[in-house]
């Protein structure tokens, strides 16, 4: 909308309150003389009561949450009492004469006390209700609206120092394979244990060892301290010992675990050396 319609659309709305101030103010002035309100008085009597709906609905419009629920209540409040002295006023023709003076605003006397008690309890509250929307308004602080869309132009247009550092994001690394590493001695290998992956994510100025697609050869001398003390026996050293060994022994214990642990050999030699001193037992016996 234009501001011309707007600025016309303003005046026709103030024109029209202050039409409806003026026909609610003539009720308000002669029920404040009816409860005993002097001339004064009667007079600003419309201010306190339309005055403060006034006041409350500009404070709706720029208070928030509860503070502006706050002040709907008031200005609901007051527009619903300044409706019901409205209305007393077109009941009672007595409050329509020329010089009102002090009288009833029904004529049921509890009816009448309410009246009265609203009536006068009004201006009391537009101070209080009226301070406290004040206040309210003077130490509202709205929230800031952080304007976080920015054109691409603008972000394209600054400098590079005027664009926030950020952490740099980490660069995949291809992992070739490499030759292993030859390992002397018990020197520990270098690469890990476990394999990494071809691709991996790697954060700048990091380096990741390569493992390679082989698996390692054990390469160099085994040193002396590793190796058995107990020279290597021939087949016919083994039997020899085993003959001696089980000279004593009957068939039944001729077996091949017995045999293993005692001339400490493995079990395929074991078996070997117990078949060959069977057949030889069997031959001893068959020739006597």
């Amino acid at each position: 909308m234009n501001r011309t319609p707007k600025t016309l659309l303003v005046i026709a709305l103030v024109a029209v309150v202050g039409m409806a101030f003026r026909v609610s103010w003539n009720a308000l002035r002669d029920v404040a003389r009816a409860i005993g309100a002097d001339h004064t008085a009667a007079t600003l009597y419309p201010f306190v009561v339309d005055g403060l709906m006034a006041l409350a609905l500009v404070a709706t419009l720029v208070l928030t949450a509860d503070a502006r629920r706050f002040a709907l209540r008031v200005l609901g409040t007051y527009t619903a009492a300044s409706l019901v002295l409205n209305y007393v006023h077109g009941l009672v023709p007595a409050l329509h004469g020329a010089s009102v003076d002090w009288g009833r605003l029904a004529d049921w006397n509890p009816a009448n006390w309410a009246l009265v008690l609203l009536a006068t309890s009004l201006p009391v509250g537009s101070i209080y209700f009226g301070s406290d929307l004040v206040a309210k308004v003077l130490h509202h602080q709205p929230n800031p609206i952080a304007n976080t869309e920015e054109s691409p132009e603008i972000v394209s247009n600054r400098s590079t120092g005027d664009l926030a550092e950020s952490t740099p994001e980490p660069v995949i690394v291809n992992a070739t394979p490499i030759p292993a590493a030859v390992q002397v001695g018990f020197l520990k290998p270098t690469i890990p244990d476990k394999p990494v992956p071809s691709t991996a994510l790697v954060p700048i100025g990091r380096s990741v060892p390569a493992e390679s697609a082989r698996p390692r050869r054990a390469t160099g001398r085994v040193p002396d301290v590793a190796r058995s003390s107990r020279p290597k026996r021939t087949p016919d050293e083994l039997l020899t010992e085993a003959r001696s060994v089980t000279a004593d022994w009957a068939m039944e214990k001729l077996t091949a675990e017995g045999i293993r642990k005692a001339v400490h050999t493995s079990p395929a030699n074991a078996r070997t050396l117990r078949d060959a001193l069977r057949a030889e037992r069997a031959e001893h016996g068959a020739a006597a």
